[in-house]
């Protein structure tokens, strides 16, 4: 496979990784509500993709994993849990309120201005991708669109 098919593909994957995110939110925000509180609903969505990997593992054979080796690693490797937790619980409190594009294009903005940082310093062990002027035109832009999107949201 030539790497521009390789790259098309992992940009559409991504893409479509992204696509569901909003219905994440939307179906996490309904669920907190009908379960009494918020917390419930990250507790709930939790579990279930809990049950949803245990197949994926048993399929592609995962082995065991190396705990040993997991414990030898920097502090931040443990912080995509709480990352979790933290998106969806703010996904389910403020989706409601600002509508699931309002807290998407939000989100996302947020989300680009990190990697974007990340990229640049080559954090959590990334390659470095410094961070020229188009990428700052582009972010700019998004957080351009952040703004029309809010001022134009009922």
């Amino acid at each position: 496979m030539n790497a521009s098919l390789y790259h098309a593909l992992l940009l559409g994957a991504a893409l479509i990784a992204g696509a569901v995110v909003p219905f994440q939110s939307g179906s996490n925000a309904l669920l907190g509500r009908m379960l009494g509180h918020p917390l419930w609903a990250t507790v709930t969505s939790l579990c279930v993709s809990l049950l949803a990997v245990i197949p994926l593992l048993l399929l592609f054979r995962a082995p065991f994993p190396k705990i040993e080796q997991a414990l030898q690693a920097p502090f931040w490797v443990w912080t995509g849990g709480l990352s979790g937790v933290i998106f969806i619980t703010a996904a389910l409190l403020i989706t409601p309120r600002l509508g699931a594009t309002g807290f998407m294009i939000s989100a996302i903005a947020g989300q680009i201005l990190i990697a974007m940082l990340i990229d640049h310093f080559g954090l959590m062990g990334l390659p470095i991708k410094e961070v020229n002027l188009g990428r700052v035109i582009g972010v700019v832009m998004i957080f351009a669109g952040v703004m029309v999107v809010q001022r134009f949201t009922p």
